[in-house]
């Protein structure tokens, strides 16, 4: 059952946050933002009329999920009396205590992922390394991990690209998370993953070790200024591999951009026509552009790194397009 002890943390916890995201002046703000989009002329410009609905709605998920944590908290403090006259259950209580905290625990998670980019969308990259087979197999385990994970979280998961393994499972896979905070709760996860295991592939029942590299940038919007230059992306056209269809296998639909300046390539065959994946490549190059800038901003901020390509023992660090970063 629960104790006057947790619920006096619960409310400690509550009070913490109201001060902490400052709900009292975002109440403020919302009602301010929401007066602006009453103007008459608002829809004049769609994209600036979008840009601030979308405001709107960020801060009224902050002081919505927060107003549900207050109702709980309180409903929490009244329940011991119902226990004791019977209206409620001690299970009922308890149910409603575990659902209390995880609802204050996912808003501190939040309140934590404060960039810019923490906010938007997700774009992950598998690659297999080092292993042969296993870790083509490790890559494939990857894939399906995080995109169990992200339709948990009610993520939208699209595959953008995908390379069957020879044999077995994946050489390389590029997975779209559409969703607020995607990137905040994913970019943990950049780096060299490994796997031992008594492995499936080995007729001697050995032990092996595989490794396999995830990358994440965001899903860069059009509120962060990216410039490609065209004239720096050197295309490449190929016809996309797949389960029929009009212009599989017969329309070279299929794009590899690559960006001159950095040597960074990314291959688009998700849509249907060559216009449209050119279009895909060219957002794709902007996210990891804008990942690398961070990523080497951090880089410059430490002495202590040392930069190594190899995808295997030894080499677990940040990496990215083939070059990773270490700390010595």
């Amino acid at each position: 059952m629960v104790l006057a002890e947790q619920i006096k943390e619960i409310e400690q916890r509550r009070e913490a946050l109201e001060r902490c995201l400052d709900i009292d002046q975002k109440r403020i703000d919302l009602r301010n933002e929401e007066e602006k989009t009453q103007e008459p002329n608002f829809w004049d410009n769609p994209d600036k009329a979008r840009e601030q609905l979308r405001k709107v709605a960020g801060i009224k998920a902050w002081v919505e999920d927060y107003d549900a944590i207050r109702k709980d908290a309180e409903d929490l403090q009244l329940m011991p009396d119902f226990v004791k006259e019977g209206v409620v259950s001690e299970q009922e209580m308890d149910a409603h205590y575990a659902a209390t905290l995880e609802k204050i625990e996912k808003l501190e998670m939040r309140n934590m992922l404060r960039r810019d980019e923490d906010k938007l969308g997700a774009i992950l990259d598998i690659n297999a390394g080092a292993g042969g087979t296993e870790a083509l197999d490790w890559a494939s385990m990857l894939m399906r991990m995080y995109t169990r994970w992200g339709e948990a979280h009610g993520y939208k998961v699209k595959v953008l690209d995908f390379q069957a393994g020879d044999e077995v499972g994946v050489k390389s896979c590029t997975l779209e998370f559409e969703g607020e905070y995607a990137y905040g709760y994913l970019k943990s996860e950049n780096g060299v993953h490994r796997m031992v295991r008594l492995s499936p592939f080995n007729a001697n029942n050995k032990r092996q070790t595989t490794f396999a590299s995830v990358f994440v940038s965001p899903a860069v919007d059009d509120t962060i200024e990216i410039t490609v230059n065209p004239s720096d992306i050197e295309w490449d056209t190929f016809r996309s591999s797949g389960a029929g269809g009009q212009n599989v296998n017969k329309v070279e639909t299929g794009v590899r951009a690559i960006y001159l300046p950095a040597g960074i390539a990314v291959v688009c065959t998700e849509e249907r026509s060559q216009h449209a994946n050119k279009q895909k490549a060219v957002a794709r190059l902007r996210e990891i552009i804008s990942q690398s800038n961070q990523q080497m901003k951090a880089v410059e901020k430490n002495d202590n790194w040392r930069c190594h390509t190899n995808l295997e023992r030894g080499n677990a660090g940040v990496q990215f397009e083939g070059v990773s970063f270490k700390r010595v």
